[in-house]
């Protein structure tokens, strides 16, 4: 049974979570979490301070512990909106691989709202229909819209409670002017995203993250601040909000909502108190406190400027994601591993289209290159994932035509490692982008850029994807005729492509293979011989 391990390095906090395999489904093992403010100072100054730095290492050795103790096959440790904003993040990044082994990825907002998308819809109950998702962070907010557990529109905001509390909330209690600056902000911003998501008929509003969790709790505790009068009041809202939730049990709704108004109330209430007064609220606590006033103001404006009557909270986040798109691309059988896939090939089907491929074109490109892989599977012992980046390789390697036709496998390159890929790590990007970068005259080299984030020990295996890709293109030189088909025959010291005659011939078709004969025999060993059927 495998068993994941999940880090997700926020700016306000990191967070562990261990999960086994069982019966195709997560069974987890261990959580921890640890408040580092790791964004505080990059929110400041630009820069990740030395202080936060090791303090977040020490957390992430505790961790380490933690994922040994446990024996994780797998680990993928992410960071978020503070490492992209960070000048100073390459550091960081080479000393937590120095002190850990660990290689820390920093994703993109819309990447980390994929993921929190997909940790939300593959475990919560009720995420199933049009859904409006709300992840409120330490240094950004997550806003997606889903329909049927797939992604309808997803936007990333620079509205997280820390880097907010930073840049606006510097006297506590924030006088009003400070207030009135960070409202407007906030309220420009949302503003923003409503323009591209509207969510209507939103039958859930679901928010995860700290700042939602304590918002919940507050508000479902909010007679500790208004008294017994307010005590009636809050109940009553639960009850309201538990019947329009439809079949929903009275449990659920109690642990997890919060409307509108009582948030509009509570952010009110909380923007006045200094910091012990918000640290004796109950439900927020005292790191939260902090760093509560930004980010219920948040929540107050956004449920307002899109019109929503309030959230439900759920616990899972960003390294749920993480641990079902591990599950995912591991088990075939597991629930989650076809929504991932038609999620991952609709992403790179989408960047072709945004960058004017034919995929009419593209298609007998990835058949051939498909056919290659799994017929000369002996010869190439390529690893299983290879199938997945040469058929994206195939259908992505003209992106660069849309900058230019001269030297366009360059612009290819930069396209694809730059992209946002849905599914795809930085490093299998860069996978993607080196593959379809050598198609023309050059050959890949040790020191070219293409594959300077690639690790040494891939090369070879790259090497081979590329004459993979290289031979298929090679079957489809002629675009006026028919597709081709071929039959590989492989030898002990030859390999051969027959090639049956389409309508106007494969005349071209049979002399760009030849070319490519002295390529394959110096990656390969063997003598490559294509011939006419």
């Amino acid at each position: 049974m495998h068993t994941f391990a999940a880090i997700d390095i926020g700016s306000n906090s990191c967070r562990l979570k261990i999960a086994r395999v069982v019966s195709h489904q997560l069974k987890t093992l261990a959580e921890d979490r640890e408040v580092t403010r790791l964004g505080a100072s990059v929110f400041e100054s630009g820069l990740v301070s030395p202080d936060a730095m090791a303090t977040t290492l020490r957390a992430l050795k505790r961790f380490q512990r933690t994922v040994q103790t446990h024996g994780a096959d797998q680990i993928r440790v992410v960071a978020t909106s503070a490492m992209r904003d960070a000048r100073n993040g390459a550091a960081f990044q080479a000393w937590v691989k120095a002190e850990t082994g660990w290689n820390m990825e920093i994703i993109s907002g819309l990447e980390e709202g994929r993921l929190i998308h997909l940790g939300v819809t593959s475990a919560e109950p009720g995420a199933g229909g049009r859904v409006l998702l709300l992840d409120l962070g330490g240094g950004s907010c997550e806003i997606t819209l889903s329909e049927h557990k797939r992604i309808r529109e997803t936007v990333s905001l620079p509205l997280g409670a820390v880097r907010l509390t930073e840049q606006f909330l510097e006297d506590d209690p924030a006088p009003p002017e400070e207030l009135a600056r960070m409202r407007q902000f906030i309220a420009r911003e949302l503003r923003r995203a409503h323009r591209k998501i509207k969510p209507e008929h939103v039958s859930l509003v679901i928010a995860t993250s700290g700042t939602a969790a304590a918002l919940s709790a507050a508000c479902l505790n909010s007679a500790k601040l208004a008294k017994a009068a307010g005590k009636s009041a809050a109940k009553a809202a639960v009850r309201r909000s538990t019947e329009k939730a439809g079949p929903q049990n009275l449990s659920t709704a109690m642990a997890g909502l919060a409307t509108a108004r009582d948030v509009r109330k509570l952010a009110g209430r909380l923007a006045k108190m200094s910091l012990p007064e918000r640290e004796s609220v109950p439900g927020i606590g005292p790191r939260r406190a902090e760093i509560v006033v930004a980010g219920a103001q948040v929540f107050a404006e956004l449920l307002e400027t899109f019109g929503l009557s309030g959230f439900r909270y759920s616990p899972l986040g960003l390294r749920d994601g993480i641990l079902f798109q591990m599950l995912a691309a591991q088990d075939e059988r597991a629930v989650v591993h076809r929504e991932f896939e038609h999620e991952r090939w609709e992403s790179v089907l989408g960047t072709a289209r945004r960058y004017g491929v034919d995929l009419r074109q593209s298609e007998p490109v990835r058949a051939h290159t498909l056919q290659l892989f799994h017929e000369l599977k002996a010869l190439h012992q390529l690893p299983p994932e290879y199938e997945g980046w040469l058929a994206a390789a195939a259908v992505l390697r003209d992106t660069g035509k849309f900058i230019n036709h001269q030297g366009h496998h360059r612009h290819t390159q930069y396209i694809i490692s730059s992209s946002e890929l849905y599914g795809y790590t930085q490093l299998e990007r860069t996978m993607v982008s080196a593959i379809a970068r050598y198609l023309g005259k050059s050959r890949p080299q040790p020191g070219d850029r293409a594959l300077r984030n690639i690790p040494a020990d891939e090369h070879k295996n790259v090497h081979r994807a590329i004459v993979l890709l290289r031979l298929a293109e090679a079957l489809n030189q002629d675009r006026a005729s028919d597709v081709l088909r071929v039959t590989v025959k492989v030898y002990p010291k030859r390999v051969y492509l027959e090639l049956e005659p389409g309508r106007t011939g494969a005349e071209l078709e049979l002399w760009s293979l030849r070319k490519e004969a002295g390529y394959f025999r110096e990656v390969f060993g063997r003598e490559l011989f294509p011939t006419l059927a």
